[in-house]
């Protein structure tokens, strides 16, 4: 009997099974081999596109890359989210329209924090020039501080699925609006019209909050989720 039944081993799909492979296998051979030759990491993560270490490749290389073993929960939630959400899209779209919006989600959530960087670089520049602090001391705090952004967006690097895991939730949230769902901690099933948004609205006020300690590229997130909205508006167009 063919058909989409509700177990959700049976159900997954050969683009979302290859996915989860390969994101596994590189965490697995990052964790291991970046021990031994850390070098070789700089190769896959994505850095601005005005660094030294950014290559063209490292685009599409990122979003199969996560945060190590002292953080679990980068890859558990995106491989989670990518199994739960995936094999009903892949079933839905097909596999090739669903790898395409999967790729072009994460390659969108990158342009988007690139560009946000860009923005960071000009203002930060500027700073310089138009500043005028009331003493040397002050100059040189204020110059220390600045320097330090600078030196981060240059030599900082982002990594993960999420971005297209977000692009993911966005196309699921509007395909299928009023599918329950259930949170790991609420026990309601929630529309998903009502879930989805709300994980939206979180990442903006996280980028609202601009805690110094969050070291999640949350512009990266709106980036694939952005992508993800395009991406169902295009094909209704089509469709009609």
């Amino acid at each position: 009997m063919n058909g989409y039944n509700q177990s959700p081993f049976a159900n997954i799909t050969p683009v979302v099974k290859n996915l989860l492979v390969i994101n596994i296998v590189v965490f697995i051979g990052a964790v291991s081999i970046g021990r031994f030759f850390p070098n070789v990491m700089h190769y896959l993560p994505v850095y601005y596109f005005n660094s030294p270490n950014f290559k063209l490749w490292e685009i599409i290389t990122y979003m199969f890359m996560h945060a190590g073993l002292d953080q679990p929960q980068h890859i558990l939630f995106n491989m989670f989210a990518l199994f739960s959400f995936g094999p009903i899209l892949e079933y839905s779209l097909g596999p090739r329209k669903f790898l395409n919006l999967y790729l072009l989600c994460g390659i969108g959530a990158v342009v988007c924090n690139q560009l946000v960087q860009a923005y960071e670089v000009h203002a930060i520049t500027g700073a310089f020039t138009i500043s005028d602090p009331a003493s040397d001391a002050s100059y040189l705090a204020y110059g220390e501080v600045l320097g330090a952004k600078l030196w981060a967006i240059y030599h900082g690097s982002v990594v993960g699925a999420s971005g297209a895991i977000f692009g993911l939730l966005v196309t699921f949230g509007m395909m299928f609006p009023n599918m329950e769902l259930m949170m790991l901690f609420i026990p309601v099933p929630i529309k998903a019209k009502y879930i989805i948004p709300g994980y939206i609205l979180l990442e903006l006020w996280l980028i609202y909050k601009q805690s110094p300690t969050d070291n999640v590229a949350h512009f990266a997130h709106i980036g694939g989720a952005l992508i993800g909205y395009i991406m169902v508006k295009i094909w209704r167009l089509q469709h009609n």
